[in-house]
């Protein structure tokens, strides 16, 4: 949270007044224009972007105007751009100073070994890297570009209108965008498809215009964390025009400002999703209790109550995945509702299901992230995870048996398992609060996976231990054998960890491995190309421990002090405090 709060509002489940069950009707949606303003809800910190639009191979020249468009943007909006050409600006020192490089519109090789090492290790370190349109058509023989770019350039079509289906809007970089978009450019086919490796903001609607070879799954902006750095590219910017379009250079400064860190999102791959709500039809939802919520721009928005509006068309059963967007307009309160038995009267879900809370300024169990009255937030987390009010945040709550783990903008903040026999995660319907008069809480996107006792997906961020200190890989370094450690938590990329499905914990594009695949107590963990044996397989435990199930022992911290530096290895599991670790 950027910008501390300070007023405290009344809390639901204090409250005393008295609801009766009541339905309202919602105003149908109506058609709202592209936002054009290129502002957003408070000012970042100061910052340095690199803009680098060398050509090997053709040249854009549009690239002119996107240097001026973005030196623009920067002047309007807090970053400094320093532009060039010049590839020996890839040094470790150099690019130190940058929170982000922008490829702009670069084609074929522009960096030689050394200066793709430096780069790498820029966003290993935890860099931004933003790619406009032909940064797809560059470096074609370099295996990490290729991964953080998302796709390389297979073909296009000619210039032409196309449609633009907007996914993502929470995402800075597309949240003031409509459904739809509609723009003229020259529209890239990729390689590949990156919606398994990347989120997928924006895709292309091939039947909108001729020439597209994707099979109807065309995405064209994409974001995705990658080998500790973050990484955003969007296949617009070929033509002079489009860096004077007001929306387009919104679009440019949401990339940016997710890259550099001053806004977050949830940029994991995301597939299998059903929507409750997409913005065009509240079919299915019912209004309990008193006040409701207003309907524009594919965004559900708050007024009076106490009250919710609950998706009385399913219940939710077994293990599923709920996501949502959610905006608070200031110092507002409102939550969402999971576990409870249908019904018109709100303290129904108070009562027999559980809330999980919106309000930045309530106390510890009864803020934002909370499940209210059971279970406060991971708040250090909380905080470094949250959106400020005016800016768009992600919600993911995640149901397994009884164990509910809340995703904020894609980190985990929160871990809660229900031991009250008289209440159910695993069925019940799922609500969004409307908490009174002067609450302005909008929602966009409700969507429900199924998981069937599968996890959706990676999981990327800090692995947190024993006196809250961070799993880190010595200086960052990727040899093989490099030391995994306890160290204080930085945010570099060194202390950035993906779980993924397969059970493997990856930093830096390596895996974390048991030495020699051992099992004496005592056997060194390390970072080691990632080969699929048991040494690199770990398993969460519900006490909070990770096992080898190879060896059946657990990621232990040694010896008894826990400082800077403290290596850590196998061990006979104990449930020891340096044995519980919080996973992202």
């Amino acid at each position: 949270m950027r910008t501390p709060l300070q007023a405290i509002l009344g809390l639901f489940a204090g409250a005393t007044l008295a609801l009766a069950p009541q339905a309202a009707a919602l105003p149908s949606a109506t058609p709202v224009p592209v936002a054009a303003p290129e502002a957003r809800a408070a000012a970042d910190p100061a910052y340095k972007v690199l803009v680098f639009s060398r050509t090997a191979g053709f040249r854009h020249s549009s690239i002119d105007d996107g240097v001026a468009a973005l030196r623009a943007l920067g002047t309007a909006h807090d970053f400094s751009v320093d532009a060039t050409e010049d590839s020996q600006a890839f040094t470790g020192g150099n690019l130190a100073q940058y929170k982000a490089v922008v490829f702009l519109s670069t084609t074929g090789d522009v960096l030689d070994g050394p200066q793709q090492t430096a780069f790498e290790q820029y966003v290993q370190g935890g860099g931004g890297y933003v790619g406009i349109h032909a940064a797809a058509d560059t470096e074609y023989d370099w295996p990490f570009y290729e991964g953080l770019a998302g796709a390389l350039f297979h073909s296009h079509p000619a210039i032409q209108s196309a449609t633009v289906d907007v996914e993502d809007r929470a995402h800075d970089a597309t949240a003031h965008l409509g459904g739809t978009w509609q723009r003229t450019d020259e529209w890239y086919d990729y390689r590949t498809n990156p919606r398994t490796t990347a989120r997928v903001l924006a895709s292309l609607d091939e039947s909108s215009y001729s020439g597209g070879n994707m099979a109807g799954d065309h995405p064209i902006a994409w974001c995705k964390e990658y080998r500790g750095g973050r990484a955003f590219y969007t296949g617009g910017g070929h033509t002079d025009e489009s860096y004077a379009e007001p929306a387009f250079r919104r679009h440019l400064l949401g990339g940016i400002r997710w890259a550099a860190g001053m806004t977050d999102a949830d940029c994991r791959p995301e597939t299998g999703y059903t929507p409750l709500f997409d913005g065009s039809s509240t079919t299915g939802w019912r209004q309990a209790g008193p006040g409701g919520f207003d309907l524009a721009d594919g965004t559900l928005t708050s007024r009076g109550g106490l009250g919710m509006l609950w998706y009385a068309a399913r219940e939710l059963t077994g293990d599923y995945s709920v996501k949502l967007d959610w905006k608070a307009a200031g110092d507002d309160n409102s939550g969402v509702f999971l576990g409870f038995p249908a019904s018109d009267d709100p303290w129904s879900a108070v009562n027999n299901g559980y809330e999980i809370q919106i309000d930045a300024t309530d106390g510890t169990d009864r803020t934002t992230g909370a499940v209210y009255g059971f279970r406060s937030a991971d708040i250090a987390a909380r905080d470094a995870a949250l959106n400020p009010p005016g800016e768009w945040n992600t919600y993911e709550l995640r149901v397994t048996g009884e164990r509910l783990e809340i995703f904020l903008n894609g980190r985990k903040i929160n871990d809660f398992t229900n031991t009250d026999p008289a209440r159910s995660l695993r069925q019940g319907h799922v609500g969004i609060q409307n908490h009174g008069d002067g609450d302005e809480v909008s929602f966009r996107d409700v969507r429900v996976k199924q998981l069937g006792g599968q996890q959706p997906g990676p999981r990327t961020g800090e692995v947190k231990g024993v006196n809250g200190k961070c799993l880190d890989v010595d200086n960052a370094l990727t040899a093989d054998g490099t030391k995994i450690q306890l160290w204080s938590c930085n945010g570099t990329g060194a202390q950035k960890w993906t779980v993924a499905d397969d059970g493997t914990v990856k930093a830096l594009g390596k895996c974390l491995d048991v030495s020699g695949g051992g099992t004496a107590d005592g056997t060194r963990i390390q970072l080691w190309s990632c080969n699929g044996t048991g040494a690199q397989k770990w398993t969460p435990q519900s006490d909070g421990t990770v096992r080898n199930p190879q060896s059946g022992k657990c990621l232990d911290a040694s010896g008894g002090t826990w400082n800077d530096g403290t290596p850590v290895h196998l061990w006979t599991c104990h449930t020891g405090p340096n044995q519980k670790w919080t996973l992202p």
